[in-house]
């Protein structure tokens, strides 16, 4: 927070320096009601009281942000593997601008394909998780669990029952081990 003596107001400022001299405040005479400009709440402001009520994101904040980090996350990830298939294919007689153009080829390929296919789980899962919510009208883990089994089932349907069904199960068995986590560092990590 601001200093009460600089901006003025109720405080006036009486400091001295080293010298025993009154320092200089620009601002003593203005009367400028800086508690108003800089105290400013914490909290959020909401429209609507419907909204304060609400302690989670709504369904376009949900589908946008697992799109997003499912699709940045799938793209970092992706251009680390191109990167690494580029490094392992150098040649012994390529100039450094091959070498150049061969890492950026393949970081970019890679990392727009894992991205799209991680931004669509994101995607995929977000629609799975808010559908839930809707059709139970409660928010509890049990919603996330199913929105995960269903997106393994859904993503890998066309490779067959059986991919479906093992996908689901991965799916499923790693948002209750996120679920799990989170509930483990809510209690044991102080934040």
């Amino acid at each position: 927070m601001a200093d009460p003596g600089i901006h003025g107001g109720d405080d006036v400022d009486h400091r001295q320096d080293s010298g025993n001299r009154r320092l200089y405040n620009p601002y003593q005479d203005l009367q400028i009601p800086y508690r108003t400009l800089y105290d400013l709440p914490t909290s959020p402001e909401f429209l609507f009281q419907e909204e304060s009520l609400a302690q989670r994101r709504s369904w376009g904040e949900n589908l946008t942000y697992y799109t997003g980090i499912g699709y940045l996350s799938g793209s970092v990830a992706g251009a680390s593997l191109g990167l690494r298939r580029a490094l392992r294919s150098a040649e012994p007689g390529d100039t450094l601008k091959i070498r150049i153009n061969r890492i950026l080829n393949s970081c970019g390929q890679d990392g727009r394909r894992i991205g799209n296919r991680v931004g669509v789980i994101g995607l995929m899962y977000a629609g799975l998780e808010s559908g839930m919510v809707a059709a139970r009208d409660t928010d509890d883990w049990v919603n996330s669990v199913l929105a995960g089994l269903g997106t393994g089932a859904l993503f890998r349907a066309a490779n067959g029952p059986r991919s479906a069904a093992i996908a689901g199960a991965i799916g499923g068995l790693m948002v209750g081990a996120a679920v799990a986590g989170k509930q483990v560092l809510k209690r044991y990590v102080p934040i």
